[in-house]
């Protein structure tokens, strides 16, 4: 239970419920930009762009880093459940990882044979593009 310093943060695949914890605060890369939930947070369903959602424990220290590819976010008062496909924590992707992606990706535009294989390896090249943004980010944060 969510008391008012705190919001009760859950993250949902398909297959399973991946993190259910209270947090003081989450950000998340929405379909409209990135935006922050905090304790009495006005209600809001929002998609999710490909990004990292960081979730702040006490003190405003980052708790935990989860690279998403999208997804939908519902937001209360008391509450934010992510409905996601799959999330990595943000620590277990490599800087090479994240590289060999997005030359994948990039392959798969230029050897695309029609509309939707170029749709679809174009969405794969954002997704991979922000995993790559996400992990350079963390470094950068790491160094400082």
């Amino acid at each position: 239970m969510a008391d008012m310093d705190t919001v009760k943060f859950e993250m949902v695949t398909p297959e399973r419920l991946l993190v259910s914890q209270l947090v003081h605060m989450v950000l998340i890369p929405g379909g409209e930009g990135d935006f922050g939930v905090l304790p009495g947070h006005t209600p809001l369903l929002s998609t999710i762009r490909p990004g990292t959602i960081v979730l702040y424990g006490k003190d405003n220290k980052i708790a935990e880093r989860l690279f998403v590819e999208g997804g939908f976010a519902e937001v209360t008062p008391e509450s934010c459940t992510v409905l996601v496909e799959e999330a990595t924590h943000l620590e277990d992707i490599t800087l090479e990882m994240a590289d060999e992606r997005v030359q994948k990706a990039n392959d798969a535009m230029m050897d695309a044979g029609n509309e939707g294989e170029r749709r679809g390896a174009e969405r794969e090249f954002v997704a991979a593009e922000a995993m790559l943004a996400a992990v350079e980010q963390m470094r950068k944060d790491h160094l400082h």
